[in-house]
This record gives C-alpha cells, sequence and structure tokens, in this order.
C-alpha cells in the first residue's frame, strides 16, 4: 500500500484527490495539508510514502515545503501538482528535491502512474512539459527524416511511431484514441507494445527517445 499525503489549499481538491486514491487498490490517502508548514508537519508525524504536493500554497509555498520535506524525510517522495505548468516551475520544484511535476489537468490513470513511478524511486515528468525542459537543458535533436528516424525505431511499426510521435508530444490515452480513431483499449495495448519494444519503463522515457531520434522537437508541444 502507498501512503499518500495530499497538500492543496483547495478542500474540493483534496476531497476529489482522496475519493480517487481511496477508490484505488494500491494506493491510501493518510492526511491532508492545506499549506506548507502544515505539509511539513503532517509530513514529520505520519510518515507519507509520497507527498502529493500543490506548489502554490499560502504562507510557505510547495517549492519551500518540498526542499524542507525532501531534506527532512529522505525516504519520502515528493510528486508536484500545479496549474500553472510554466518551465520554471517544473525547474523550481525538481530542483526543491521533487520527484516528479504534473499539470493538475492530467487524467486520473497519469496522476496514479505518477504516484506509482515515484514510490518505487523514478521521476516522471508530464511529457508536454519533459519536451520543454529537453529542448531546454539537453543537446539538440537531430534533424527529422522521412525513413524511421533510428535504427533504435525501426523495431516499430508505423502506427507504432505516430503513436510514440503523439504519446510525446504531451497527448494521453484517451487523446491518442480520438486523434487515430481507436478505443482506448487499443492504445494502452500499441502503449505497452512500443514500451516492451524500445525496453522503456514510462511515457517520460518515451519522450527522450522521441526526441534523440528526431521524431518530434520542443516546439511539437501541444500544451
Amino acid at each position: 500500500m502507498i501512503r499518500v499525503l495530499l497538500v492543496d489549499d483547495h478542500a474540493v481538491v483534496r476531497t476529489g484527490l482522496r475519493l480517487l486514491l481511496d477508490t484505488t487498490p494500491d494506493l491510501s490517502t493518510v492526511g491532508e495539508a492545506a499549506d506548507g508548514l502544515d505539509a511539513i508537519r503532517l509530513s514529520h508525524e505520519l510518515r507519507p510514502d509520497v507527498v502529493l504536493m500543490d506548489l502554490h500554497l499560502p504562507g510557505l509555498d510547495g517549492v519551500a515545503a518540498t526542499e524542507r520535506i525532501t531534506a527532512e524525510l529522505p525516504e519520502a517522495r515528493v510528486l508536484a501538482l500545479s496549474t500553472f505548468d510554466l518551465q520554471e516551475h517544473v525547474v523550481a520544484a525538481l530542483r526543491a528535491g521533487a520527484s516528479g511535476f504534473l499539470p493538475k489537468d492530467v487524467s486520473p490513470e497519469e496522476l496514479i502512474d505518477g504516484i506509482r513511478i515515484v514510490h518505487r524511486g523514478d521521476a516522471t515528468v508530464a511529457p508536454r512539459l519533459l519536451l520543454g525542459l529537453i529542448g531546454t537543458f539537453v543537446r539538440p535533436a537531430r534533424p527529422r527524416t522521412v525513413a524511421p528516424p533510428s535504427a533504435e525505431l525501426s523495431v516499430l511499426s508505423e502506427r507504432e511511431l505516430r503513436v510514440l510521435e503523439l504519446i510525446a508530444s504531451g497527448l494521453s490515452n484517451a487523446q491518442i484514441a480520438q486523434e487515430l480513431g481507436l478505443s482506448i483499449s487499443t492504445v494502452k495495448n500499441r502503449v505497452s507494445d512500443l514500451f516492451a519494444k524500445l525496453g522503456i519503463r514510462d511515457r517520460a522515457q518515451a519522450v527522450i527517445v522521441a526526441y534523440e531520434a528526431g521524431l518530434v522537437t520542443p516546439g511539437d508541444g501541444r500544451a
């Protein structure tokens, strides 16, 4: 069971998140905080596995609270959430010690996956945000080509390449299904297949592969 502390200054948001998490078999909400200082206090008191942290809080903000929690309780993982997904907010949260950053408009499926990812010690950033960060901090992508962009991607079918491109552009499974005229279950299967073929474990790694292969560039994000 992954024990989660919810931090958000809006009670209705916390209620919605609690309902989502407590109906997921491997997740459990252990507490709620409405500001940064309360988040720090409850993190010490409850020792959650994951702190779901809104960055925009009254008083001590989420970035400062994240820095305190990760320094004082290194076993706790922080997953930052924000309505404002500007690149500087992502960088600030990650520098403060957060293991991931997701915008608040992610799907329930993506949020739950994000919690699981940071709990196991990995990092996660929403694809549409990660692409911008890569464009700023990582070497430029190779130019696009008409043929499969690299030997690594040659194992993918034309449809799987298209799915990878849409993932790297920041689309959810539901949006990909709508774009391609497929069912969500079919898209999930195709995503699982291409992850297996490429030897990657999540959408963040998919973005990196697509970027380095020249399949997408920073301007391709749809956010």
